[in-house]
This record gives C-alpha cells, sequence and structure tokens, in this order.
C-alpha cells in the first residue's frame, strides 16, 4: 500500500454495531443511527460516540450534556431502523413511531429491536473534522433482551442497508 492510496473495502473490515444514540433536551426527544459508538475505558466506565456535527442529535447532546445508546438487534426491520436513520427530528417525532423507556437519568432508551441500553454523562467532545466525539462516562447499563447485536457489516450484507451522506461510513453505498 502507497501513502495516500485509501481502498474503503479496508475500512470496511472493521468491526462496527449498529446504535441508536439519543438524548433529551429540555423535553425534546430525539435519536439517530450511530455506528461510531465504542467503550473507552474500565473504571470508570466511559464511552463514545461520535456523530456529524450537522445533525441534530449532536446539537442537543452538545447542550444536554448526556446521551443513551440503544443496541440494535440483529433482527431489527430495516424500515425500523430507518426511524432513526434517515430523517430529521427537527421535522419528525422518531418516538412516536417506537417502543420506548424515560430512564432514571432523563434519557430516552429505544426498547423495541433493542438488546441493551447504556446512559452517559458527557465529560469531554472532541472536534474530528465533520464530526463531534462525545466521551461520556456510564451511569448505567442494561440488557433489554436476549438475542445477538447488529454488526455494521450485516446491516449491509443482510439487510442491504445504506449510510445516510453524512455518515463516516457513506463511501461504502459506492462499494
Amino acid at each position: 500500500m502507497s501513502i495516500g492510496t485509501v481502498d474503503p473495502k479496508a475500512l470496511f473490515t472493521f468491526s462496527y454495531g449498529l446504535y441508536i444514540v439519543g438524548t433529551n433536551m429540555d423535553g425534546k426527544l430525539n435519536a439517530q443511527v450511530a455506528d461510531a459508538v465504542m467503550q473507552l475505558t474500565a473504571e470508570p466506565i466511559c464511552i463514545a460516540a461520535c456523530l456529524n456535527k450537522g445533525n441534530y442529535t449532536a446539537e442537543l447532546i452538545a447542550k444536554s450534556k448526556k446521551f443513551s445508546v440503544s443496541v440494535f438487534s440483529e433482527e431489527a426491520p430495516l424500515p425500523f431502523i430507518g426511524i432513526f436513520g434517515f430523517r430529521c427530528g427537527r421535522e419528525h417525532d422518531k418516538f412516536s413511531k417506537c417502543a420506548y423507556k424515560m430512564t432514571d437519568f432523563g434519557l430516552p432508551v429505544v426498547t423495541e429491536h433493542t438488546v441493551a441500553a447504556v446512559e452517559a454523562e458527557v465529560i469531554n467532545v472532541v472536534e474530528a473534522h465533520t464530526h463531534l466525539l462525545f466521551i461520556g462516562e456510564v451511569k448505567s447499563a442494561e440488557i433489554l433482551a436476549e438475542g445477538n447485536p447488529l454488526t455494521y457489516a450485516n446491516y449491509h450484507r443482510l439487510k442491504k442497508g445504506k449510510s445516510p451522506a453524512g455518515a463516516p461510513t457513506a463511501i461504502f453505498n459506492k462499494i
């Protein structure tokens, strides 16, 4: 491999999950699909979620300083994933189309087609060109249902899903 040459297929080998990242800012609930969520530390337990700066969810998390992560089940149907992935919460109430619960920390957690949920309080925000990396200390985590989490590879391979234009993985739509 030479410097300056990028084969997007090499990036597609990274292991990603598929998640719903949500928040609550002064009673306004919003969430979006994200594939860049990961655990960073064990003590204290910290996670990170990477979201496009232009997304409404990123704007609300920057203000609320907290976020939830609901982990999609492998069985989640494509239209259900689309509720959170292809519409803006400025114009659509995404939570009116799914089952969810409000947590003690005041965050929405999707309980339909998900296997686990985590809540975090933002402790740092790192700018990464077009995206913001929200680093949060975990406040709660729970298993919601038995089953396997949906990987991003299976979202593409089995469900034939695509990425929104602003997603870091939108380049894979052309493969």
